[in-house]
Formats: structure tokens, C-alpha cells, sequence
């Protein structure tokens, strides 16, 4: 019997989204990670010669923390925008629509083996980039890495299921990640703190959502971050993320619900 939640429901659609990704975790976790890895090598040679220092620890620390969350944000973005989509093109979304599950219980579940694929590329990557030498990793708030990691991913996750909720075909999915997602994210500070950029572009970067997860997620390793001048306004700064997640996952499952662009 069913009662108020499906749970063996959730559950199996979840450990079904979980291995799907599993199965080519090569492509979808491993593949990942080495190409992050890619950014901290490249920009490290170029940016961190001569002993340079950002926020008091040295460039590859600096940049180490800003890339792990953004890989785990654009995978958990992948993931989730990936299966629906495939499901409408193929004509298989009737699997997702069909079974005895609410919308609630069936953006959970995808949202949350997102979040799952994002916390296994986050792993790998911290596990790759502790084995650089320039590198030193210690968490200085733990709820911070934790907070702002999941509440980054769940975000990513959240436009990715809306995503692929809207999309008709592969190219408006990847036109999305290619001109929202990607830009949102290289030019959120994960390689620069805002004090740098001038006035203007302070203002415009501190409306980008990503910003406030790289550096929220930055100072749980290091204990200081370009958010503001105290712990108090990295709080706050979560506190927002969490209010902002609540909404878009208000309004996905309202898009759910409704049946726009699943239902004829």
C-alpha cells in the first residue's frame, strides 16, 4: 500500500538514475574530474609563479575549492537535464510519467541522484587535487563546504530538471550550458576575487547566484572569503541560497505539475 509518500518508489527510480550514470562513470565522474583538474594545472602555471597570494594562501589553494564546487555544480546541471530529455526525444518519458509517483516524489528523486553524481565528482576531484603539491586543503568551517556544496548542486540540479522540462531537443539543452551555465560559472570568482574587478562589474558579479556558492564554499576551507568582511555575511549568503532553492523548486514542481511541454 501507499500511503503518504511513495517511498519504494523514490527510491528505486533514484537507484535507477544512480546507475545509470554509474555504469559510464568513466564519461560521468572520472571524465569530469580530470578536465576540472585540467583548469587548477593550467591556471596554476600561468597565474601562480612567483609566490603569489590570494586571500593570504597561495594562488592553487586559492583557486582549489572555486573549482571542486564548480564541477560538482555543472555535473549535477549534466545529470539532471540529461535523462528527462532523453526520455521525451526517445519517447520513453512515459516511464517517468506513468508509475504511481507524485511530482514532488519524481523531482526528488531526479534532483537528488544529480546531487549524488555532483558529490561523487566533488570527491574525486578534492582526492585529485590533495595530491598537488601546491595545494593545501583544510577545512576551516565544515558546515560552509558542506551547506554551500549541496545547496550549489541542488540549485544546478534544479535548472537542469527545468531545463530539460523546457527543451525540445540535445541543442536547446546545450545552448543553455554553453551560454547561461558556463559563463555564470567561469565568471563567478572562481580564478579572481570581485575586489579586483572594477566597480560596476563588483555589482553585476554579486547578482550571479554562482558567486555566493563558489565563495561560500571557498571559505569553508579557508575561512575567509570575498562575500564580505564577516562570517556574518557568509550566513546570510546562505541563508539567501537556501530561500532561493526553495522558490525554483517551487516553481519546477508548478512546471511539473502543470504537464507543460509532457502532456498532450
Amino acid at each position: 500500500m501507499i500511503h503518504q509518500v511513495n517511498w519504494i518508489g523514490l527510491k528505486t527510480l533514484y537507484m535507477k538514475e544512480v546507475r545509470r550514470f554509474f555504469k559510464v562513470q568513466t564519461q560521468t565522474i572520472w571524465a569530469p574530474a580530470i578536465t576540472t583538474l585540467l583548469f587548477l594545472v593550467i591556471f596554476s602555471v600561468a597565474l601562480g609563479r612567483g609566490g603569489k597570494e590570494v586571500l593570504g594562501v597561495n594562488f592553487a589553494t586559492f583557486v582549489a575549492p572555486g573549482l571542486i564546487v564548480m564541477g560538482m555544480m555543472q555535473n549535477a546541471f549534466a545529470n539532471a537535464s540529461f535523462s528527462f530529455l532523453s526520455g521525451k526525444i526517445q519517447g520513453t518519458i512515459i516511464d517517468f510519467l506513468m508509475p504511481p509517483l507524485t511530482e514532488g516524489e519524481l523531482m526528488l528523486a531526479m534532483t537528488s541522484a544529480a546531487v549524488t553524481r555532483a558529490i561523487l565528482v566533488g570527491l574525486a576531484l578534492t582526492g585529485a587535487m590533495l595530491l598537488w603539491p601546491d595545494v593545501h586543503l583544510r577545512p576551516a568551517h565544515p558546515w560552509a563546504i558542506v551547506w554551500f556544496g549541496l545547496m550549489g548542486s541542488f540549485f544546478l540540479a534544479l535548472l537542469g530538471f527545468l531545463s530539460s522540462i523546457w527543451a525540445e531537443k540535445f541543442d536547446h539543452n546545450a545552448a543553455i550550458t554553453n551560454f547561461v551555465i558556463a559563463p555564470l560559472s567561469l565568471l563567478s570568482g572562481t580564478f579572481y576575487v570581485i575586489d579586483n574587478l572594477a566597480p560596476a562589474f563588483q555589482t553585476i558579479s554579486r547578482f550571479n547566484p554562482f558567486f555566493y556558492v563558489i565563495s561560500g564554499f571557498r571559505f569553508g576551507f579557508l575561512g575567509v572569503s570575498d562575500i564580505g568582511d564577516t562570517n556574518a555575511a557568509v550566513l546570510h549568503s546562505a541563508i539567501g541560497l537556501g530561500v532561493v532553492n526553495a522558490l525554483l523548486a517551487t516553481v519546477t514542481y508548478m512546471v511539473l505539475r502543470s504537464g507543460w511541454k509532457l502532456k498532450s
